[in-house]
């Protein structure tokens, strides 16, 4: 994968594996984008908050210990790092903790959003930035999160998230299938925004990834705290896209800054990204049936209960009759998260 820079700013790219491009994201480059791009690195100033960068891990210190190696880098100096483990089986990642001298934290109550809402708990920083242990930060990543947040509107802000590496063909077919990449261009998704998705369910999974995301800390006493039956540990996923749904229904602003850049390791093996793309699948679904009963809104419950089987049903039928597809590579692990993830909702979920 060949990214393009325009200063210390990824502007696109080109994936091509075996001298074949398999993707890429390099139509939008032309001069006024160029100038746009000035403009937006002019804009933004050194802003006057502090923060707090919490990171959840559970029995991986090797990749815990990477990303903490890339904090004392960055050209904006965090308040507090707080790492919350997440019931690790052994002391390694306390041990990394400590030995990188940030807050050490242990939360054995399984669940992401667990620990994210022990993080939040301890942050004292205005702003509160998550990353995930199997990432690693560039220089500028905390500052240009920072700088995004420049209007009082803006309550939560994510960054681009670009592969570490694409050695394996799992992590080929994740990147160029289910990447976390949400393209080059700055964009705001505001109420107006949200409300113009009153006839299908807003996709709130297309403003950004988990592993690179901040929140002014106020909006927690506000809207309340991450739902801990979402995410891995639980339902599987969609904890940080139900959040940023329900700041979106609350009239706050979501802005998605690329200026902003990590590094994620992708799951090296097939075995690894079947177990992913299935729960994928499954937090999605309890994400929207969590949605519907946060908000009433009858989007999200018709997208679960009648547009995915429609269109699974179609991919089912077209895989039946026609060419295989890459992209239908997973299809089965897809549907059966979809299962799953009504199952969860509607047993353990609702119990929660």
């Amino acid at each position: 994968m060949t990214v393009f820079w325009h200063g210390d700013r990824p502007i696109g790219h080109v994936l091509v594996h075996e001298g074949q491009q398999i993707g890429s994201r390099v139509d939008h480059i032309d001069a006024d984008y160029l100038l746009a791009i000035e403009d937006e690195l002019r804009r933004q100033v050194e802003p006057a908050v502090s923060a707090s960068v919490v990171i959840c891990t559970r029995d991986r210190p090797d990749e815990l210990a990477a990303c903490l190696a890339s904090l004392p880098r960055q050209s904006r100096r965090p308040r507090e790092v707080v790492v919350v483990d997440n019931a690790s089986r052994d002391q390694r990642t306390r041990d990394v903790a400590l030995a990188a001298g940030v807050i050490y934290m242990r939360e054995d109550r399984l669940g992401l959003d667990v620990a994210r809402n022990t993080g939040v708990l301890r942050a004292t920083g205005d702003i509160v930035a998550f990353t995930d242990d199997d990432v690693v930060l560039h220089p500028h990543w905390l500052e240009r999160l920072l700088a995004a947040f420049d209007q009082p509107q803006v309550a939560a802000v994510t960054g681009l998230v670009l592969p570490a590496e694409l050695a394996t063909e799992a992590q080929r077919h994740f990147e160029t299938y289910w990447g976390f990449g949400k393209g080059y261009r700055e964009q705001d998704f505001d109420s107006s925004c949200f409300k113009s998705h009153r006839r299908n369910a807003f996709p709130a999974w297309e403003i950004g990834a988990g592993a690179s995301m901040a929140f002014r800390r106020e909006v927690f006493e506000k809207v309340g705290l991450f739902d801990e039956r979402l995410d891995v540990g639980q339902a599987g996923c969609s904890g940080d896209s139900e959040y940023w749904y329900r700041l979106l229904a609350s009239g706050y602003t979501c802005r998605y800054a690329p200026s902003s850049v990590a590094f994620h390791s992708h799951r090296r093996t097939i075995e690894g990204l079947a177990s992913q793309i299935y729960y994928y699948m499954r937090g999605h679904v309890a994400a929207l049936l969590v949605q519907y009963e946060r908000t009433g809104l009858a989007e999200n419950p018709a997208r679960a209960y009648l547009y995915l089987p429609k269109w699974y049903s179609y991919r089912l039928l077209r895989r039946a009759f026609g060419p295989k597809r890459v992209a239908d590579r997973f299809l089965k692990e897809e549907i059966a998260g979809c299962v799953s993830g009504f199952r969860f909702y509607h047993g353990e979920g609702k119990r929660k």
